[in-house]
């Protein structure tokens, strides 16, 4: 099974960046599409990037022109670079593998963004 640790978050202001990243482990890495998701308290997680195999990316609507999702298959490490961070940004977030648009593993820890105002 693959097991999937994400690092990289914490405290900023508003405006500020910061990049998560995401390590998998197991073969295979290259062949698999990755998505970063994020869920903050009381809501629903959501689906902010993916990135295909061949790597192909899409985005939410609200991180569109502010995030950008990236990989390093020599390192199986999937990352997520965060700039212009709004407070409505702050959430716990996961990575995952994806097949047929779909999370596939159980959710590890996340790693937690907050944004002051």
């Amino acid at each position: 099974q693959v097991q999937l640790v994400e690092s990289g978050g914490g405290l900023v202001q508003a405006g500020e960046s910061l990049r998560l990243s995401c390590r998998a482990s197991g073969s295979g890495f290259s062949t698999k599409a990755m998505g970063w998701y994020r869920q903050a308290p009381g809501k629903q997680r959501e689906l902010v990037a993916d990135i295909t195999s061949g790597g192909t990316t899409t985005y939410a609507d609200s991180v569109k022109g502010r995030f950008t999702i990236s990989r390093d298959n020599a390192k199986n490490t999937v990352y997520l670079h965060m700039n212009s961070l709004k407070p409505e940004d702050t959430a716990v977030y996961d990575c995952n593998v994806r097949i047929h648009s779909t999370p596939v593993y159980p959710w590890g820890q996340g790693t937690q963004v907050t944004v002051s105002s």
